[in-house]
């Protein structure tokens, strides 16, 4: 298998171990899409300088594809006003016959009890620029919404649909991590979803005897696995000092002296 091929093989396989980040609709009434998948050889040529958030749409389209359940109507679907963009519906689709409007999402969080008061709240992203709960506001607000739009209404004709028919979930995928050295019980979100841990330069020190290695961003979906170039304590250190003054958080995979892998960030914060 050439080596494109097997990368874009391991991050397909890493998206559909990723668990939902909730189960059915518990969170904002939103239901989790559902759809039974296995590893199928992907066979799908994709652009390794795609933002992630687009590489994870195409994974996506591969996956409902391979599902005789599903039919996919349209992808990507810009929603204007005239020249004006009002917003993008991801995926319209039938599943056993009945139509679905499908928002995709694929993130990573970490635990900050500092922020806000709820088990949603405490999720943020690893650099502090977005959080869980303004993605879920704006799914709820905005995104889903506007299917409902008199502007989608000719977009729906196209295929002979009315918004009133269609169904409206999410596929909403997540990686969490959680402060290292504890341990946290997750009471409405999945907690399947915790990964790893993230920590502080500072810690860091306890690790010294160990590997490490971070990967690139499209390569953040995987699982660590053994077959990469290992740095050192000292030589991560120096890696990612750069990464963190432009507070920047970088995902590093960690090899303990037993060989265990870990999945971690380190956070400039």
């Amino acid at each position: 298998m050439a080596k494109h091929t097997k990368d874009v093989q391991n991050r397909y396989d890493g998206f559909l171990k990723t668990p939902r980040l909730w189960k059915k609709d518990v969170v904002f009434n939103m239901y989790q899409f559902e759809i039974d998948s296995k590893s199928d050889k992907i066979d799908l040529d994709i652009d390794d300088k795609l933002r992630l958030g687009k590489y994870i749409e195409r994974l996506v389209s591969f996956e409902l594809s391979r599902n005789t359940a599903v039919k996919i109507l349209a992808e990507n679907l810009q929603i204007q006003n005239g020249k004006t963009t009002l917003g993008e519906i991801d995926c319209l689709l039938l599943k056993d016959k009945k139509p679905i409007h499908l928002e995709v999402i694929y993130k990573f969080y970490v635990y900050d009890a500092s922020v806000g008061t709820s088990e949603i709240d405490h999720f943020i992203g690893p650099n502090r620029k977005d959080a869980l709960v303004e993605k879920l506001k704006k799914l709820s607000e905005k995104q889903l919404p506007l299917l409902y739009s008199k502007h989608c209404e000719s977009y729906l004709e196209t295929f002979s649909l009315k918004a009133s028919e269609i169904t409206q979930q999410v596929y909403f995928k997540a990686q969490l991590f959680i402060p290292f050295g504890e341990r946290i019980i997750l009471k409405t979100l999945n907690q399947d979803c915790i990964v790893g841990f993230y920590i502080k330069k500072e810690s860091l020190i306890e690790f010294s005897n160990c590997k490490f290695y971070i990967p690139k961003k499209i390569d953040w979906i995987i699982a660590p696995h053994t077959q990469v170039d290992w740095l050192t304590y000292s030589a991560f250190i120096e890696l990612s000092n750069p990464i963190l003054e432009r507070q920047f958080s970088p995902l590093f995979w960690l090899k303990l002296p037993n060989g265990e892998l870990k999945k971690c960030f380190l956070v400039w914060w």
